[in-house]
C-alpha cells in the first residue's frame, strides 16, 4: 500500500502545481516577444519598439501596459474576414485556459475524494478527468499560437514585409508555464490510472498480503 499511497501523493502534487504553473501563466505578460533586432545598435529608441504581451494585455519598452481588443465586445465590428477570424481564435484562448485551471481545481477535488474512499472507478474517472483536462490545455496553447502566427502574418499583408524585416519574434516563459502545466496535468492523471491499476489489483482473490504478527 506504500506504493499506492506515493502513486496518489505525487498525482495530488502534480495537480497543485499544474494549477500553480497555469495561473501564473494566464495572470502574464510574456506569452509573445517581438523585439527589434538591432535593440542594442540603436540604443533606447529601438527598444522602446520592442514589446511583450499576454492574454490580456500589451506591454510596449518602459511604458505602462495597455488591455488588449475585448474580443468579446468586438463581435459586431466591421472588419475583414481574416481579422475576424484572429478575434474568434483570442475569444477560444480567452475561454480555454481559464475553463483548465476551473476544471484542474474540479479534478483534485475528485482526486482527493477517490483517495479518501480508494474507490478504483472514482480514480479511473478521475484520471481521464485530468488527461482530458491536459489536452484541453494543450488545445488552448496550439490555439494562442496559431493566433500569434495569424496575428503577425496580417500585420504583415496590412503594413509590408519591409516594416517587419528588423523584428525578432518569440515565445517567453509564460507559455512554457502553460506547457508545464499541461504536462504535469497530463502526468498526473497517468499516475491517478496506475493507482486505480495497482488498488485493483492488490483486491483481487489470492493477492499476498503482508501478515503483522
Amino acid at each position: 500500500m506504500a506504493r499506492l499511497g506515493a502513486l496518489l501523493l505525487a498525482a495530488a502534487l502534480g495537480a497543485l502545481l499544474s494549477f500553480a504553473l497555469l495561473a501564473a501563466a494566464v495572470a502574464s505578460d510574456y506569452w509573445y516577444i517581438l523585439e527589434v533586432a538591432d535593440a542594442g545598435e540603436r540604443g533606447g529608441g529601438a527598444e522602446q519598439l520592442s514589446s511583450h504581451s499576454g492574454l490580456w494585455r500589451t506591454c510596449e519598452g518602459q511604458n505602462s501596459c495597455v488591455p488588449l481588443i475585448d474580443p468579446f465586445a468586438s463581435e459586431g465590428l466591421d472588419a475583414s474576414p481574416s481579422v475576424q477570424h484572429l478575434l474568434s481564435l483570442h475569444r477560444a484562448v480567452m475561454v480555454v485556459l481559464p475553463l483548465s485551471l476551473v476544471l484542474i481545481v474540479c479534478g483534485w477535488v475528485c482526486g482527493l475524494l477517490s483517495s479518501l474512499t480508494q474507490s478504483v472507478p472514482l480514480l479511473l474517472l478521475t484520471g481521464c478527468y485530468f488527461l482530458l483536462g491536459g489536452a484541453l490545455t494543450l488545445a488552448g496553447v496550439s490555439v494562442y499560437i496559431s493566433y500569434s502566427h495569424l496575428a503577425f502574418a496580417e500585420t504583415t499583408r496590412q503594413y509590408g514585409t519591409q516594416h517587419v524585416q528588423g523584428l525578432r519574434i518569440s515565445f517567453g516563459w509564460s507559455a512554457a508555464l502553460a506547457w508545464g502545466s499541461c504536462t504535469l496535468e497530463a502526468l498526473s492523471g497517468a499516475l491517478l490510472l496506475t493507482a486505480a491499476h495497482a488498488l485493483s489489483l492488490s483486491r483481487r482473490p489470492g493477492t499476498p498480503h503482508s501478515v503483522v504478527i
